[in-house]
């Protein structure tokens, strides 16, 4: 943001002084307005925006602080509107008030020093600046994700809990079932924060315990057989920004033991050196299991789980979001639609409301995945499972989604040679999860 676009309003009723300090603002480069009175002041804002209003507090018609409380009554502009008020001797205590009406600064008048005012101009307009950046920064940062009003659809008090841990350091430890948008959470909490360096994401679960150390912690050449070369681990690799551990429970106690020493000491040891290196990498985690119950069984280490949960975030499952149900399918309709290059427009009530009908036990994945079945199959560029779900144009030959499912991991699992940590990558769910749907549709 340049000065020139820096908009300043100078409201003040003796005109010598408006003059004075619109002489010295132009001076520097900024785009200037001037009103005499807070009245005229009120009508100048509703075109103008200005981003600054410098406003002397004694004035006829309407003084600074009437004025400044029509303005935060009005909601004219954004609240990153920023003022600083003119004091004459005397009015200090009117100054006070302003202050704590929002005005960010004051500047005593007489005006001696031109620099005053253009030192506290300059704060306002770094303000500002930063502000736009930071702004830029996060678009850039949660470009590819979901509108937050989606990823936190019907769990608007998890954006609550979001926002206030971002800009901390504090470790995060997020729970709930498989599929219910962790990673995405994940993400959004590394988007807000205040952190430059890169999102480095690990599913340990999808790593063989036997390369969980080396990927974590990196090695040394020479450290192994095949080891041709040195290698960063994660923890290196996210320094300066944010590591995220999915599926965290699946580590050996072994792994355990030395992901709390990197959590403690803030330093790792990589595979084959004896040297530790300093890491700066915000850890935040995520599991699907009950970590407190794992504890209470010894499948997880107690130490561990008390590091890991400074900041615990439980993410509900999809059957407690029924009540935007409908906006969740319509924004995931229109997405898969785009990115498989299928013109479906709409997703029918009557599709809307047979899905609502289903408990979704893989929650927002298994729906993304259904949804993209239908989507593949559907016709006139509507979903409508009362036409054709299987191909067959009678409503009575309309597949249940259990059935669905069944068929879909039958067909996976065929894909997969029988490798059903295979299927589990083509079907996007956990192995666990995996071998629950087998058991349970009788697939073994």
């Amino acid at each position: 943001m340049s000065k020139n676009n820096y908009r300043v309003l100078i409201v003040d009723d003796e005109d010598s002084i408006r003059l004075l300090l619109m002489r010295i603002l132009e001076g520097d480069g900024y785009t200037i307005k001037t009103a005499s009175n807070g009245r005229d002041a009120l009508s100048v804002c509703e075109h103008y925006m200005p981003h600054l209003i410098l406003l002397d507090l004694k004035m006829p018609q309407m003084d600074g602080i009437a004025f400044i409380e029509e303005f935060r009554r009005r909601e004219l502009l954004s609240h990153e509107t920023d003022f600083i008020v003119l004091t004459a001797y005397g009015t200090m205590d009117t100054a006070v008030k302003a202050m704590r009406l929002g005005a960010m600064d004051f500047i005593s008048k007489p005006l001696h020093d031109p620099d005053v005012l253009r030192f506290a101009a300059a704060k306002a307009y770094n303000r500002r600046r930063l502000l736009i950046e930071n702004e830029a920064l996060k678009g850039e940062q949660l470009r590819g994700l979901p509108p937050m009003e989606i990823i936190f659809a019907g769990i608007e008090n998890i954006l609550d809990e979001v926002m206030a841990v971002s800009g901390t350091n504090s470790t995060v430890l997020l729970t709930g079932e498989t599929g219910t948008g962790k990673t995405l959470i994940a993400r959004v909490v590394h988007a807000l924060s205040k952190r430059t360096g890169p999102f480095i994401e690990l599913n340990c679960a999808a790593i063989p315990e036997n390369l969980m150390e080396s990927e974590i912690f990196g090695y040394e050449k020479g450290a192994f057989t095949g080891a041709v070369a040195a290698k960063r681990g994660k923890f290196e690799l996210a320094s300066g920004g944010s590591i995220f551990l999915d599926e965290v429970s699946e580590m050996s106690h072994a792994i355990q033991a030395k992901f709390l020493k990197v959590l403690e000491g803030g330093a790792v040891e990589r595979l084959g050196s004896t040297v530790t290196q300093k890491v700066d990498a915000r850890v935040i985690c995520a599991s699907n299991r009950d970590l407190q119950k794992e504890v209470i069984e010894r499948t997880f280490r107690n130490d561990l789980y008390f590091r890991l949960n400074v900041f615990p975030i439980n993410i509900p499952p999809l059957r407690t979001r029924k009540s935007h149900f409908a906006q969740l399918c319509r924004y995931l309709t229109a997405s898969i639609s785009k990115r498989i290059g299928k013109n479906v427009v709409d997703i029918s009530e009557a599709a809307i409301e047979t899905l609502m009908s289903y408990d979704w036990p893989g929650n927002m994945r298994e729906l993304q995945n259904i949804l993209e079945r239908l989507i593949i199959i559907s016709k006139d560029g509507i979903i409508d499972p009362s036409k054709a779900i299987h191909g067959q144009p009678d409503a009575k030959d309309t597949l249940k989604l259990s059935e669905i499912e069944r068929r879909a991991i039958e067909a996976a699992l065929n894909r997969a040679g029988g490798s059903r940590k295979d299927a589990a990558a083509v079907l996007g769910i956990s192995l666990r999860n995996l071998q629950y749907k087998i058991k349970e549709y009788g697939l073994i």
